[in-house]
């Protein structure tokens, strides 16, 4: 880092707003002193340092003494804010790779990139909502942000969707897909954007509508919906005798053994087990017994 490294980074006011140092001063602790480094969220507004880690305060502004506001530089309100991208990477589940996502972020020269795997249904994302609140916090400092997504069902669907463009909408924070229908730069208020948001969700809706339909179907022709099953009588009858036993699930799983199938000769799962079990006890409880016929 150079020595005059301080001097780019007191060209921005601090967007930290435990700081909120102006332009031309040092940054400031919680207690008024002069911090020993810039805060990261000031010193990334900076293209050339917005990859390090640390960028310390120099001697000349005396960190750990008693913060003061020093004269704002002239030339400060003329130097540009720049443009940061952020990345957002989404998988579903913890099985799908983020590898296809990631790799396209990159070379679209994201500064920084959030990612996780959790489902869209999910109420909250952590990453994404860091990925917003970095957005914000620069965008407050007056550098233009843009939030980069491979494609436009990395960040949910119907509502969700519309409600999260708000939010961009709200914070004057620009939104890119690198791929899929709504490929290119957009705007999250925009109409196209927002009828694309609501199609996305009736899309989901509607094969989900078809998918039951296809199943009811198969079921009224005598058709067995999902895999083939590895239970059976023998089975049930075992799993019976070790639940009178008092074993676990785990160790009824570990005594019985699949005897047909593509898992033939392996141990059914405990999930299975439970499974076999709730039914067959829910099937007996609905058949009424010889008492009650009799009297």
């Amino acid at each position: 880092m150079s020595n005059d490294d301080f001097r780019h980074v007191e060209a921005h006011a601090c967007p930290m707003t435990s700081c909120a140092a102006p332009a031309g001063s040092p940054c400031r602790t919680g207690k008024g002193k002069v911090a020993v480094q810039y805060h990261t969220a000031r010193f990334r507004l900076v293209p050339a340092l917005a990859k390090s880690l640390t960028v310390a305060t120099p001697p000349v502004r005396k960190p750990g003494t008693l913060w003061i506001e020093l004269p704002r530089p002239a030339a400060a309100a003329a130097e540009p804010a720049g443009h940061v991208r952020i990345g957002y990477a989404r998988a579903s589940t913890v099985r799908q790779s983020l590898d296809t996502q990631l790799d396209s972020l990159k070379a679209a020269s994201v500064t920084r990139v959030f990612a996780e795997k959790i489902s869209t249904r999910a109420t909250t994302r952590p990453e994404l909502d860091k990925a917003i609140a970095l957005a914000r916090e620069l965008r407050s400092a007056g550098v233009a942000v843009t939030l980069v997504v491979h494609e436009h069902k990395r960040l949910g669907r119907g509502l969700d969707l519309a409600a999260l463009a708000e939010q961009l909408r709200a914070a004057d924070i620009a939104l890119e897909f690198l791929t899929g229908e709504l490929q290119g730069s957009h705007d999250p208020s925009g109409v196209v954007f927002t009828v694309l948001a609501a199609l996305s969700g009736m899309e989901r809706e509607y094969i989900r509508d078809r998918t039951l339909e296809g199943h009811e179907s198969a079921r009224s022709r005598g058709k067995t919906i999902g895999g083939a099953t590895v239970i059976d009588d023998a089975m049930l009858s075992m799993a019976l005798h070790l639940r009178a036993q008092n074993l676990s699930l785990r160790d009824i799983a570990a005594c019985l053994v699949i005897t047909r199938g593509k898992k033939k000769g392996h141990h059914p799962s405990p999930a299975t087990i439970l499974r076999m079990l709730r039914e067959h006890d829910e099937a007996n409880a609905a058949v009424p017994s010889a008492a009650t016929l009799t009297g």
